[in-house]
């Protein structure tokens, strides 16, 4: 099993439901993976629009597949986000 050392950021996560879709992902691809989350409760939130909510790490040898199958979630949830707004109107 890889140590944290060996693990490497595979990309960024915007909010806490972005979080979600990419975690599930990651699991039925079967990548074990962390979530750093950059929420501080001490702080409020004042760093999430510098650095995003969170980050992924993964281990190296899953980095690549990590970032296509994040590009692939972020992809799909900016679409259903522009359907949703097309449907408020």
């Amino acid at each position: 099993m890889a140590t944290i050392d060996q693990w490497v950021k595979a990309g960024t996560i915007e909010n806490r439901f972005e979080g979600d879709r990419i975690s599930q992902a990651l699991q039925e691809a079967g990548i074990p993976f962390l979530i750093k989350s950059f929420l501080d409760t001490a702080y409020d939130g004042l760093y999430i629009p510098q650095k995003g909510w969170g980050i992924v790490m993964v281990s190296e040898k899953n980095r690549e597949q990590t970032e296509t199958l994040i590009a692939e979630v972020k992809k799909t949830f900016k679409e259903e986000g522009e359907d949703e707004t097309g449907q408020l109107g």
